[in-house]
């Protein structure tokens, strides 16, 4: 029986990292890399050992100067329950198993440790998609893969109950970046190491007409009164906590010391079998 075809072509993904790591566009790592500082503000705890799953480790160099950078390969580079703190930055959209890396993190955490995980949500570059489809059923009357499938909020949030962690919480933010023309967003997303390295992608470039094509759809549907067009990047944030008895527990079924309808000064009303 033979293996699964992959989503994404590995290779080609490393080959557009090593070219976007030579002029590097990151401001949406940062964004991201900013976001995640300012949660952990927010927790009441501080952290002694900490790993970051990041393409990008000057990115946090600054940012969390103890913490060790290990790249997002299938098998993570770090040791079971060795941390207290661990961050997927931005890249959890990349991989082929998004819930064998969350449970691979979940074990290298410490009891009570920390997950603080990204990536890019269901509402990513929704303009463009719209468009090239569109554009490449006008020229070519086919479609090819062209952006990675990624998830609704509501569908990430379970990833981190499937991985086995504790008081998951997912939530979303949106960023609108503009440009010039859509031409100029294909060029940004290949400096930002976003290209498309989709297993089943075209292998030859993509055809000017069509290219050109798209630019006019976007325009036409979405420019500004200057021109300009929008881009949509949805971040999509997943927190949870490795399990420990330390944390709050539901109570168990029929446990409860007061009736709701005591609460809410309401009759009850029994249903019927």
């Amino acid at each position: 029986m033979s293996n699964p075809r992959s989503l994404i072509d590995g290779p080609a993904r490393q080959r557009q990292l090593a070219r976007a790591a030579k002029n590097p566009l990151l401001f949406l790592q940062e964004a991201a890399a900013d976001d995640l500082q300012d949660r952990l503000m927010l927790v009441n705890r501080s952290f002694q050992d900490s790993v970051v799953v990041s393409d990008w480790p000057q990115l946090w160099a600054d940012r969390l100067p103890e913490a060790r950078v290990i790249a997002p390969t299938p098998t993570l580079d770090v040791q079971e329950n060795s941390v207290d703190l661990a961050i997927h930055a931005l890249n959890l959209h990349w991989t082929e198993d998004p819930v064998g890396q969350l449970i691979q993190l979940r074990r290298a955490l410490r009891p009570d440790g920390l997950l603080i995980a990204s990536l890019f949500g269901g509402q990513t570059l929704t303009e463009l998609r719209m468009a090239m489809s569109e554009a490449e059923s006008r020229v070519t009357g086919g479609l090819s893969p062209r952006v990675l499938p990624m998830g609704d909020i509501r569908d990430l949030g379970g990833l981190l109950q499937r991985a086995g962690f504790a008081l998951p919480v997912s939530d979303t933010f949106r960023i609108k970046v503009r440009y010039d023309n859509a031409i100029a967003l294909m060029r940004e997303l290949r400096m930002m190491g976003e290209g498309n390295a989709l297993n089943d992608r075209l292998r030859q470039p993509t055809r000017r007409a069509v290219l050109f094509e798209a630019a006019r759809i976007y325009a036409e549907n979405f420019a500004d009164a200057d021109g300009r067009i929008p881009a949509t990047f949805e971040f999509c944030i997943l927190t949870g906590w490795a399990p420990a008895d330390s944390q709050p527990q539901p109570l168990r079924p029929g446990s409860a010391a007061a009736r709701l309808a005591d609460a809410l000064n309401t009759t009850e009303t029994k249903l019927d079998d």
